[in-house]
């Protein structure tokens, strides 16, 4: 790493010195338009490269795209990411150096590469991530299907680290730490710890009665025998307020595979799938669950599993915009 920084370092001296060349051989002819913008086009690329190289060893300017950490962090905050906070990404979305002893630790907010993401190929990868960074995150040429951003990066917070098991009920994070045998609330593993208070739910407890519902009647759905579900069922999904949103498809689908385990018991995949929600999520060594604050609308680990490390490029660390909202991070 030292190395390619000091080639670094001598590639820009030489560039400079021979930029002042350059100016000085200017001084002494008469300026034309086409001169006059071409100084401007070298001064802007120039500008460009060093925003690329400072975004992509240093640190990154990041817009929060969704919802997900409302309200520690609100859609359209503006963020720095501590580039080099866990290693050194070579290049965007590559292997890291500079290691070391750098892990994340809980309650870090990070940023990592979307599991889920649908890659165009690396060549494109790489090419919107190095426009992303050298617009400073305002122009984002990587698009889904439906013209939306694509979300490249997730930022979360690292709730389970290595060993631990983290599980959900209506919702609610239990979490069971490294080399203990119970499971505990996170409130209360927070109040503890001295955690964040950040992580929130806002859901009706009392929706969980048709969501649950809801997830059983999918299974009889999808066999075709939705005339046999049980009417206590039908009863509980009749609750749901036409104005309410399934928030949890989490809880949903937890439900469903309960219903499929019931129906056909003999059915391995049905009891693996259930197995997987009744005993939670195990997070493996160099991994980490990040999980969303805003609990209630986030997509996060409990849909695609610990992520690993090597797939984690940053840490969030101060919001600076908008300016009324300024803070630092760090200590969340």
């Amino acid at each position: 790493m030292d190395k390619m920084l000091t080639a670094i370092e001598r590639r820009t001296e030489r560039y400079l010195t021979k930029r002042k060349q350059v100016r000085q051989y200017n001084k002494n002819k008469k300026k034309t338009i086409l001169s006059e913008i071409w100084s401007w086009v070298d001064a802007l690329i120039f500008a460009i490269f060093w925003v690329i190289i400072i975004n992509q060893y240093l640190f990154q300017f990041f817009l929060i795209p969704s919802p997900s950490m409302v309200s520690t962090l609100n859609v359209g905050d503006r963020v720095a990411v501590v580039k080099n906070a866990y290693g050194t990404e070579l290049y965007p979305a590559g292997p890291k150096v500079g290691v070391g002893n750098r892990r994340v630790e809980r309650d870090d907010i990070i940023t990592f590469y979307n599991p889920e993401y649908d890659s165009k190929g690396p060549v494109f990868d790489i090419f919107s991530q190095i426009i992303f960074m050298g617009t400073l995150s305002f122009v984002n040429i990587d698009k889904n299907p439906d013209g939306t951003p694509a979300e490249r990066l997730y930022v979360k917070r690292a709730v389970g680290l290595p060993g631990d098991t983290v599980k959900f009920e209506d919702g609610n994070v239990l979490i069971k730490p490294a080399g203990e045998n119970d499971f505990i609330t996170e409130e209360e593993f927070r109040a503890a710890n001295g955690l964040s208070q950040g992580p929130h739910r806002s859901v009706n407890m009392d929706d969980y009665i048709w969501l649950k519902a809801y997830g059983n009647l999918l299974a009889y759905d999808e066999k075709g025998i939705l005339n046999s579900a049980p009417s206590y069922l039908e009863r509980a999904y009749s609750q749901m307020d036409q104005s309410s949103n399934i928030s949890d498809f989490y809880e949903v689908e937890h439900q469903r595979a309960l219903s499929e385990t019931k129906i056909d018991p003999s059915n391995m995949d049905y009891r693996s799938a259930l197995n997987s929600y009744e005993n939670g999520i195990y997070v493996p060594n160099d991994h980490v669950l990040p999980l969303g604050d805003n609990r209630d609308n986030s997509r996060d680990g409990r849909y695609f599993g610990p992520v690993s490390e090597s797939d984690i490029n940053g840490r969030v660390v101060l919001r600076f915009w908008p300016l009324s909202d300024f803070s630092i991070l760090t200590d969340d």
